[in-house]
């Protein structure tokens, strides 16, 4: 994603050295969070080398936080390049503001989020979301995100077409609450390191990060950053470039790791025997 002048001015890491910082569980403002492994206390290590070695990866793009949201929204299963251009049509016809889309048609719309896919189930989308920013909140993001955080996410996750890690996005990225987006990224490599199997719940793998971390939304805000960058360029869904990634340490047993990783299960296999059924 390109550098905008809306991100976060992150220079150094907002996290303390990974040696000081405990894996505490702590309350969070969304409740109490269930108890984790020990294994979660690794996820400061993690973030420490993964900041050691990419540095601050200023996120999210956009203009505003209206914009924000709007590419939270259109990036559900299509790349950024696509919601990039779609995002440049509305901003060609002046509607990167809930005004703008609250009056323009719900097909005109759909034609300029074309490129996003999906664009008239995303058109829809933003639609609901501005309608009820206004029934809410008079159409003031300041009111919206000025609730307790569990307030907002459970508001967000009653509107269609907006799940966890969308409703997570805006909470983080433009609202800028401590929440911790899981995405396919953080999945895998949890999954590859062993720290989570193919069936843990959305919730259950972002308590575990949300428990193991200071309670920090610039810490989550580039620990998530620095999770897509590894996926995108190491821990990838095929040919993973393990001898290479940042994260290659902390494997369950690196001396195994071949170029496309197996799952947390294989490697789980390598280290003992499996367990009885």
């Amino acid at each position: 994603m390109s550098a905008s002048r809306s991100r976060p001015k992150i220079v150094h890491s907002p996290f303390p050295a990974p040696a000081a910082v405990s894996g505490t569980a702590s309350a969070s403002a969304a409740g109490a969070r269930p108890p984790v492994s020990e294994d979660a206390g690794l996820l400061h290590s993690y973030y420490g080398a993964l900041f050691a070695a990419h540095g601050p990866q200023h996120w999210w793009p956009g203009r505003s936080r209206f914009e924000i949201i709007v590419g939270a929204i259109l990036t559900q299963n299509t790349s950024w390049n696509n919601v990039q251009r779609a995002i440049a049509n509305l901003r060609r016809a002046k509607l990167l503001s809930p005004a703008a889309i609250k009056r323009v048609s719900a097909t005109t719309l759909a034609a300029h989020l074309r490129p996003s896919g999906y664009f008239r189930q995303k058109s829809k989308t933003l639609k609901t979301f501005v309608a009820f920013l206004y029934s809410e909140h008079s159409g003031l993001l300041e009111r919206l995100f000025a609730m307790p955080t569990a307030a907002v996410r459970e508001q967000l996750l009653e509107l269609r077409g907006i799940g966890p890690e969308t409703a997570d996005s805006i909470l983080l990225y433009a609202g800028k609450h401590p929440v911790f987006v899981v995405d396919a990224y953080s999945r895998r490599i949890l999954e590859r390191h062993g720290l989570a199997h193919a069936k843990s719940t959305y919730e259950e793998l972002r308590s575990r990060f949300e428990a193991s971390l200071p309670r920090d939304h610039q810490l989550f805000n580039e620990f998530h950053a620095l999770i897509v960058h590894t996926g995108k360029h190491f821990c990838r869904k095929s040919k993973a470039d393990c001898a290479h990634c940042p994260l290659e340490k902390f494997l369950p047993d690196p001396a195994a790791a071949p170029a496309a990783v197996p799952g947390p299960r294989q490697h789980a296999a390598a280290r003992q025997p499996a367990p009885p059924r």
